[in-house]
C-alpha cells in the first residue's frame, strides 16, 4: 500500500502539488497529466527522491523521508534516461554492481546478473559495452539492475519516452509480466489499457482517478 496524505510541494514559490490524497494498492497504477502537472514529483516521493513540503507519504506504513534506506529496499526506480542509471562498463557488470550490498560473492553476483538479463530480454549481452546498447536495450538494462534487487514496488518515470515502437511494446510486455506493483508515469496512453487504475493530475491536483478507459477519456477532454 502506497499512501499520500494531504501531500503538497512547491518549487521556487510555485505550487506543483496541492492536497493530494491517494491510497494505491492495485498492481498496475499510472499517473498521467500534462508537463508540469506534478506527476513525476509525486512518483519521486514514493522512494524519497523528493520530500513532500506538506503532508506525508507511506509505503506499507514506512515513511520514505525518515526511513529512506528501508523504503528503497522495497521500491525500485527507473528514470526516463537510462544513461543516468548505468554506471559500469558492461551490462553484466552494471547489474552485478546493483547487488554489491546483498552479501553475495563476486561469482554469485555475476551469475545472478546473467540470469536477470536473460529474464528481461538481454540474454547474451552480459559482456556487451553498456553504453553501446540501443536505447531500448539500455532501458531494459536499467530495469534489470533494479529488478535484480527484487523490490516489491517498481516506479517508472516516463521510461518509454526515448524508445521506438518495437522497444516500447517490448518494454510494456516486460512490465506486464512483473510480480511487482508498478507505478508508471507516462504520456503514452496506449500503454494503459491493461492497467488497473489511472490517476490524472492537473496543476498539482488529482482531477480523475478511475479505470483506464474512463480516466484516459477524461484526460483527452481535459487537454482537448
Amino acid at each position: 500500500m502506497i499512501e499520500f496524505e494531504g501531500v503538497g510541494h512547491d518549487y521556487d514559490g510555485r505550487t506543483v502539488l496541492d492536497g493530494v490524497n491517494l491510497e494505491l494498492a492495485e498492481r498496475r497504477v499510472a499517473f498521467v497529466g500534462a508537463n508540469g502537472s506534478g506527476k513525476s514529483t509525486l512518483a519521486r516521493m514514493i522512494n524519497g527522491l523528493v520530500r513532500p513540503g506538506r503532508g506525508r507519504v507511506r509505503v506499507d506504513g514506512v515513511d520514505p523521508v525518515r526511513n529512506g534506506r528501508e523504503v528503497r529496499r522495497r521500491v525500485g526506480f527507473v528514470f526516463t534516461h537510462p544513461d543516468s542509471q548505468i554506471v559500469m562498463p558492461t551490462a553484466g557488470e552494471d547489474v552485478a554492481f546493483s547487488l554489491r550490498k546483498q552479501g553475495l560473492s563476486k561469482a554469485e553476483r555475476t551469475r545472478r546478473a546473467v540470469e536477470v538479463l536473460t529474464e528481461h530480454g538481454l540474454g547474451g549481452y552480459a559482456e556487451h559495452p553498456a553504453h553501446q546498447l540501443s536505447g531500448g536495450q539500455k532501458q531494459l538494462l536499467a530495469l534489470s539492475s533494479m529488478l535484480a534487487l527484487e523490490p516489491d514496488v517498481l516506479v517508472c518515470d516516463e521510461p518509454t519516452t526515448l524508445l521506438d515502437l518495437r522497444n516500447k511494446r517490448h518494454f510494456a510486455e516486460v512490465l506486464a509480466g512483473l510480480r511487482q506493483q508498478v507505478v508508471l508515469v507516462t504520456h503514452d496512453l496506449e500503454l494503459l489499457a491493461d492497467f488497473d487504475r489511472v490517476v490524472v493530475l492537473d496543476s498539482g491536483r488529482v482531477v480523475a482517478d478511475d479505470e483506464p478507459r474512463a480516466a484516459v477519456s477524461f484526460y483527452r477532454e481535459l487537454v482537448g
